[in-house]
C-alpha cells in the first residue's frame, strides 16, 4: 500500500473481489484450459507415471518400461510394446477429451480400460516439454513434440510398434506447482507405488523401472498373482492364504494374510474391482471386522483382494485421479467381502506352519484381477475336518481330506474313509477320526495325509467356549447344573456393581446368582464346560476382569463379546491338564466343528502345522 492508495481503494484490491470493476466473461485458451486440468490430473510425477502406464496397459503392452530422473521433476520416460497410434490418432490424443475408450455416455456404464476421459496426455503436455513417438504394426513411426501445451514439431520418425512418451521439466512454467513438489527421493518412492499398484493389477505383464540409471523393479510377466508378490516382496507371499471365487455375478477372490503374520504396521492392503486398482478405507474396515478374534487388537494384516461385478454395478468415474469407486449395492460387496475373508480364515491354511510351507494348504491360488474366475482349493487342508468350504470358494471337503483314520485293517496302507470315492464310486471303510495324542498335558497331535497338526489344548477350547456363549446370547441361555454346596462370593464395591449390571447376561451363561446382603452373592448353579470347571475361582476371574478392563475384553465391541471373551478364557481347559482320549476327542471334534478353528480368542493360533515336506527337509531328505 503507497501513500496514494488507501484501504478503500479499488486499485489496491485484486480483480473478481467485492468492490472491484467488473470484467467481461471469455473463453480461456486452451494451454490455460489444459494447466487447469492438469491441476486436477498431474498433481506430482507419480501421477504421470499412472496416467501414463495406464494408457500403455490398455493399449495390450506385453511390457512396460519405466525411466525416472530426479524422481520424475528432470525426466519421466514410459516404454511399451503395445499396439501404438498412427499419425492422426497420435495428435488427435493430445487434444482434450479425444479418446478411444467410449463414444457416448452410455459407455460410461461399462467401463473396462483405466483411461476413458482424454485428459491424461493434454494436461501433461501442459505442463511439461512432452514428447510422443509412436508407430502401429505396420505404420511408420510419428514424433509429436509439445512446449508447455504448444505443439513444437510432428516429423515422421521410425520406430518399433509400441509408443514412448517422455516428460521433461516437470512445472517449470508453473514455480507455484512446482514449489510443492518433494524431494527426489520422495517422489521416486511415490512413483514406485504407483507403479506396484498396476504391477499387481496386471501381472501377465512384465515391468521395469529405472531410478537414474538403476533398476528398481524387475518384474517378469506370471500367471498367478502369488508370484508377481513374490517378486516384490519375497517372503510376504509365504504368509498368505488363498480364497476362491464362486461363480456368480458378484465374486471376491485373492489373497489374505495369515493371522499369526500380521504386524502392527506396514500391512500390504490393496483392493481390485473389475482389474481397476481403488482405494475404500470402509472396505479395508470390513476386511478388519472379518479377522476379529483371529488378530490381537492394533494388528493390521495385509491383503490383496479382487473383486468381479457386472460392470454396470460400479462407477468408476467419482474421482479425477479415478482412485475411488462407488458401488450400486455397496451392502452385498461389504458381505461378500466380509464372508469370503472369513471362509479363508476358516481353512487350515490360515493356521501357523512349522518352518517352511507357508503357502501350502492355503486356501485357493489366487488369479489376478480380471483374469477369470477363482480355481480349485490347491491342497486338502483348505477347510475345516467335515465342514463345507468357506464362503469364498471351495466345494465341501470330507475328513478323510484332511486326516489319517485311527483304525486300520490288519496290513492296510492307505487311510479309511468315510464315503463312496467320488471317481470311483467304490465304497470306502468307515472313518474313525484320526488317532490323537497328548503331548506334555497341554498339546494334541493328530496326523494328516499332509503330515501333522499340533492344537493347542487351552487355545482350542478357547475358541470351543467363545463360539458356543456367542451362539446362546443369540438363540437362548445355557443349560446350568446346581451346585450341591451353593458358595458365598463377597466382592469389592466395584465389582459388586459389575455383578449387578451383568446379572442377566450371566444368567444367561448359566451362573445363577443370588443376592445376599451388602456385597455378596450366593453362587446356586453354574455352567459345566469341563469336568474341572473351577465355577467360583472362574466367576472371580471373570468379574475382576470385566471391572478392571484388560487387553481381551477391551477389544471388544459390546458387552456380549467382552463376556464370552472373558468367560472363554477363564473357564476354558488350562495347559498343564492331563485328558482323557474320550476329551482329548469331544475337545478336537468340537474344535473343528466352530467357525474358525485355527485361532484362539487372543489372536493367537490354536493349530501349528507341521508337513511331511518340512521334515524330510529338516532330516535332509529333500
Amino acid at each position: 500500500m503507497t501513500a496514494e492508495t488507501g484501504p478503500g481503494d479499488a486499485a489496491a484490491r485484486p480483480a473478481g473481489r467485492p468492490g472491484a470493476p467488473p470484467r467481461p466473461v471469455e473463453i480461456l485458451p486452451d494451454h490455460v484450459a489444459n494447466q487447469i486440468a492438469a491441476g486436477e490430473v498431474v498433481e506430482r510425477p507419480a501421477s504421470v507415471v499412472k496416467e501414463l502406464v495406464e494408457n500403455a496397459l490398455d493399449a495390450g503392452a506385453g511390457r512396460v518400461e519405466i525411466v525416472l530422473r530426479s524422481g520424475g521433476k528432470t525426466e519421466i520416460r514410459v516404454i511399451d510394446d503395445g499396439h501404438g497410434m498412427s499419425r492422426v490418432d497420435a495428435l488427435l490424443a493430445l487434444d482434450r477429451h479425444a479418446t478411444s475408450k467410449i463414444r457416448e455416455a452410455e459407455d460410461l456404464r461399462a467401463i473396462a480400460s483405466f483411461g476413458f476421459r482424454g485428459e491424461a496426455l493434454p494436461s501433461i503436455a501442459a505442463v511439461s516439454r512432452f514428447e510422443l513417438h509412436t508407430a502401429e504394426a505396420d505404420g511408420e513411426g510419428t514424433r509429436v513434440r509439445v512446449d508447455f501445451g504448444r505443439v513444437r514439431s510432428v516429423d515422421e520418425v521410425p520406430r518399433q510398434p509400441g509408443t514412448t512418451v517422455g516428460v521433461g521439466s516437470l512445472f517449470h512454467d508453473l514455480p507455484a506447482r512446482a514449489k510443492f513438489l518433494r524431494t527426489a527421493s520422495a517422489e521416486t518412492r511415490a512413483a514406485s507405488e504407483a507403479v506396484v499398484l498396476l504391477a499387481l493389477a496386471n501381472p501377465e505383464v512384465g515391468f521395469r523401472l529405472l531410478s537414474n540409471d538403476r533398476a528398481l523393479l524387475e518384474l517378469a510377466a506370471h500367471e498367478r498373482w502369488e508370484d508377481r508378490i513374490d517378486a516384490i516382496w519375497g517372503d510376504l507371499a509365504e504368509t498368505l492364504v488363498g480364497i476362491a471365487a464362486p461363480a456368480g455375478p458378484l465374486r471376491v477372490s485373492g489373497l489374505v494374510q495369515r493371522p499369526d503374520a500380521a504386524r502392527p504396521r506396514g500391512g500390504r492392503r490393496y483392493l481390485f474391482v473389475n482389474g481397476r486398482p481403488f482405494r475404500d478405507a470402509g472396505l479395508g474396515r470390513i476386511v478388519d471386522h472379518a479377522y476379529r478374534t483371529t488378530v490381537a487388537e492394533g494388528m493390521h494384516p495385509s491383503f490383496f483382494l479382487r473383486i468381479e461385478t457386472e460392470p454396470g454395478m460400479v462407477d468408476v468415474n467419482v474421482h479425477p485421479a479415478k482412485t475411488e469407486v462407488r458401488f450400486r449395492d455397496r451392502e452385498a460387496i461389504e458381505r461378500a467381502l466380509h464372508e469370503s475373508v472369513r471362509g479363508a480364515l476358516a481353512g487350515l491354511g490360515s493356521t501357523r506352519p512349522v518352518g517352511r510351507g507357508g503357502r501350502t494348504g492355503g486356501g485357493a491360488p489366487a488369479v489376478a484381477p480380471g483374469k477369470g474366475g477363482g480355481r480349485r482349493p490347491r491342497s486338502s487342508e483348505g477347510h475345516p475336518a467335515g465342514g463345507a468350504g468357506p464362503p469364498g470358494g471351495g466345494e465341501p471337503m470330507p475328513q478323510l481330506a484332511l486326516f489319517i483314520s485311527g483304525h486300520r485293517g490288519e496290513g492296510e496302507t492307505q487311510p479309511t474313509g468315510v464315503a463312496e470315492d467320488a471317481e470311483t464310486g467304490s465304497e470306502r471303510a468307515e472313518f474313525h477320526g484320526p488317532e490323537l495324542w497328548q503331548l506334555h498335558d497341554r498339546y494334541i497331535l493328530a496326523a494328516t495325509r499332509e503330515g501333522l497338526l499340533i492344537v493347542d489344548q487351552h487355545s482350542a477350547h478357547e475358541r470351543v467356549l467363545y463360539e458356543e456363549i456367542m451362539r446362546r446370547f443369540e438363540t437362548g441361555g445355557a443349560t446350568a447344573q446346581a451346585l450341591l454346596f451353593p458358595v458365598t462370593l463377597r466382592f469389592s464395591p466395584g465389582e459388586a456393581a459389575a455383578v449387578e449390571e451383568l446379572a442377566g447376561l450371566l444368567g444367561r451363561l448359566g451362573f445363577e446368582l443370588e443376592p445376599f446382603g451388602e456385597r455378596t452373592f450366593i453362587l446356586r448353579a453354574s455352567p459345566q464346560p469341563h469336568a474341572r470347571f473351577d465355577a467360583e475361582r472362574c466367576l472371580r476371574e471373570m468379574i475382576r476382569e470385566l471391572t478392571e478392563g484388560s487387553p481381551l475384553v477391551d477389544s471388544a465391541r459390546n458387552q456380549h463379546e467382552r463376556i464370552a471373551k472373558s468367560m472363554a478364557c477363564k473357564g476354558a481347559i488350562k495347559a498343564g491338564e492331563r485328558l482323557g482320549p474320550e476329551e482329548a476327542r469331544e475337545l478336537f471334534d468340537r474344535l473343528f466343528a466352530t467357525e474358525l478353528p485355527g485361532h484362539d480368542v487372543h489372536g493367537r493360533p490354536t493349530i501349528v502345522r507341521l508337513t511331511v515336506d518340512e521334515l524330510d527337509r529338516r532330516f535332509g531328505r529333500s
